[in-house]
């Protein structure tokens, strides 16, 4: 069978970690996102897979290529241009994309399902088109409920009492939402769907699409199923679903490497003396990570491969990618650091070379860093955080 996954999106709302990394390939403790969706697919028999690809399209062709190592056989459309030697990305929105596929050359010749690369799931898909079928749906969307104060970031669905869409809402206020019901961005689609789509424009599924067979009084059902969906639309997204990995909390993720310690789980020749540092699961280490005598790390948290971490620095809750160095005496508390970038739970970021800081968190391939003495006061100013020096200080005050 044969299916389509969305990742030509820019994944703006997950900046600055998408500046240099597409959605799909955003990493779950060193998984790429993606490549959870094509073990789902392929458990479901669907190994024909087509994904339309414009931000950052050769990462995510040069990572998963034709497919073969998992199971399936890929294909990419490439939605954009090269100027002046470079590639420039221009989407042609999530139903664009499967418009020029099939008008390129007739790929979609019986039901299949579409997938947005950007989640989690452990969808029963053979259920969910054998539910599509039993509707005689042209087009059939997953719906789950969320809470009221959510609705605003998803693709609200009304429906009729047999689940019959009536009225599709892109995102829309709170106040203004009809109902709890969500988008999930998983869809079964009959070919004939694709006959509503305009050649050469951009057209989004949720924004353009849906309305249009809304309004032609097409089969059109939504199919409320229960299953895990973990949406990777926003940092704070992003956040939640590392903890929920390192707690145990979805089905479809284990973490890697060898568990050194109950809830300590390390990848390969990591060196660290585990007697001499004070740390809380639970904690991934990636391979090839150094953390020196002292340090403290507290999860639940996650370190890249590669990452240095000196003495005294704390990780307190926090993810650190690949290749970082954490200073010493540095205290990172519920921080995100991807390259140059330190970043919140709740996406706000600064730069640290811009902040001249890039001395204290730094590439731990650099080889001209030089222990500053400035004091930690300056530092934790920046950082949100305060030393055991400020604290100790402020007490006997």
């Amino acid at each position: 069978m044969k299916a389509m996954i969305l990742a030509a999106g820019k994944g703006t709302r997950v900046r600055p970690i998408t500046h240099t990394i597409p959605k799909p390939m955003i990493p779950i403790l060193q998984k790429p996102v993606m490549e959870f969706l094509l073990e789902l697919l392929r458990e479901h028999n669907f190994t024909e897979v087509m994904v339309n690809v414009s931000h950052l399209a050769e990462e995510i062709e040069n990572y998963f290529r034709d497919g073969q190592r998992f199971g399936v056989e890929i294909a990419y459309s490439f939605e954009g241009r090269i100027e002046d030697g470079q590639l420039i990305g221009n989407a042609l929105g999530s139903a664009g994309g499967l418009k020029k596929i099939q008008t390129f050359q007739p790929f979609f010749d019986d039901t299949f399902v579409v997938l947005c690369g950007d989640a989690l799931i452990d969808l029963d898909l053979t259920e969910a088109v054998k539910r599509h079928k039993s509707k005689g749906s042209l087009a059939s969307l997953i719906t789950k409920r969320v809470s009221k104060d959510q609705v605003s970031s998803y693709g609200v669905v009304v429906t009729d009492i047999n689940d019959r869409v009536l009225e599709f809402q892109e995102k829309p206020s709170i106040n203004k939402a009809l109902s709890n019901t969500i988008n999930t961005g998983i869809y079964v689609f009959e070919p004939e769907v694709l006959d509503f789509i305009p050649r050469d424009l951009s057209f989004d599924i949720g924004a353009d699409l849906f309305p249009l067979l809304v309004a032609a009084g097409t089969a059109f059902y939504a199919l409320p199923m229960e299953f895990e969906w973990v949406d990777i639309g926003k940092v704070p997204d992003y956040w939640q679903v590392i903890r929920s990995v390192l707690q145990g909390q979805v089905r479809q993720v284990q973490i890697p490497g060898k568990e050194v310690f109950p809830g300590i789980y390390a990848g390969l020749n990591v060196a660290a003396n585990w007697n001499k540092i004070n740390i809380k699961g639970p904690v991934y280490v990636g391979g090839m990570t150094k953390i020196e005598d002292g340090a403290t790390i507290i999860g639940p948290s996650m370190i890249g491969p590669s990452c240095y971490i000196c003495k005294d620095a704390v990780i307190d809750n926090s993810i650190i990618f690949d290749y970082s160095r954490i200073g010493s005496g540095v205290h990172l508390a519920e921080k995100l650091v991807f390259g140059r970038y330190c970043l919140d739970r709740k996406g706000n970021h600064f730069d640290l070379r811009e902040a001249d800081l890039d001395w204290l968190i730094t590439d731990a391939r650099r080889q001209d860093i030089v222990e500053s003495s400035i004091q930690h006061k300056n530092i934790s100013k920046i950082l949100g955080n305060e030393t055991n020096d400020e604290q100790n200080k402020s007490q006997k005050q």
